[in-house]
């Protein structure tokens, strides 16, 4: 569908009906200053670093952490939008149940959200590839600022969807690891599955059951370019399950869905809410 009154109708329908399961994707959180990794056309603004090249050399590892140093206090100190608030009003009101999210944010949760599946871990916590000991990011953070007393974290650069800046060479080479406190290996890593990794399998079904045992599907700002997302559409497509969109621009699941509206997420959940009777205060 691509007239907007009647996208919104039919997304209001489903939800209202309830048994929605929400899988949310950058596009939820560009409202809280966290930017996504494509634009309206599907093109990748940026090319991450992978897990293998991460994990291949110190170097790649003192240029990744050195650039999410300068990044982390932006990316921690973002908040939950009226997108996050407005899915948590509708869990509240038994309408959603389970939150599929793409994000490495928290922010569903820090919205009050429940049951939020977290498919690609979160940037909050910190695993070491030698051991698999884990750490808090804020642990690890605090390492980094003894190792690198007066290292400049002000970069007035763009923050990027990984939550970390571009920096020059030179400071980059001024940058020291922190290495595992259990093991001493320097392979740390942020807990989430980077390009390259996979959706552990456990996870991945857990997800495929929400999905089943839902009434309908609502995708909320992902572009369904990569198959982690993408699967769950395939799949409740496949079941004659509805899958309602609110994204901005394309989508590689545009053929399966049911009913999309391009248009800003936060006001338009918003509108979603009262749509449905604002069951919260109602």
């Amino acid at each position: 569908m691509t007239d907007p009154s009647v996208a919104r109708e039919a997304i209001a329908s489903a939800v209202a009906a309830g048994g929605v399961t929400v899988l949310s994707g950058a596009g939820l959180s560009t409202e809280s200053g966290i930017p996504d990794y494509r634009t309206a056309a599907g093109e990748r603004r940026i090319q991450p670093m992978t897990a293998a090249e991460l994990l291949a050399t110190p170097q790649a590892r003192q240029r990744y952490w050195a650039r999410s140093y300068v990044g982390w206090p932006r990316f921690a100190a973002a908040r939950p939008n009226v997108g996050h608030e407005a899915v948590t009003q509708l869990q509240r009101a038994g309408l959603v149940g389970t939150v599929i999210t793409q994000n490495v944010d928290g922010l569903h949760q820090r919205a009050g959200a429940r049951d939020v599946v977290e498919l690609h871990g979160n940037l909050d916590r910190v695993v070491c590839m030698a051991c698999g000991q884990r750490f808090p990011r804020e642990l690890i953070d605090a390492c980094f600022e003894v190792l690198n007393p007066g290292f400049d974290r002000s970069a007035d650069a763009a923050l990027r969807p990984d939550g970390d800046v571009a920096l020059d060479d030179e400071e980059v080479r001024a940058f020291k690891v922190a290495h595992c406190a259990a093991c001493g290996s320097d392979l740390l890593k942020p807990d989430v599955v980077m390009f390259g990794e996979s959706v552990p399998r456990p996870l991945v079904q857990d997800c495929f059951e929400a999905v089943e045992n839902s009434r309908s599907l609502l995708v909320l700002g992902s572009s369904l370019a990569v198959m982690s997302g993408y699967r769950f559409v395939r799949r409740a497509a496949a079941l004659g399950i509805p899958v309602l969109a609110i994204t901005h621009g394309w989508t590689r699941g545009d053929a399966e869905l049911t009913a999309k509206l391009d248009a800003p997420l936060g006001p338009s959940l918003v509108e979603l809410v009262k749509a449905v009777g604002d069951p919260i205060n109602a």
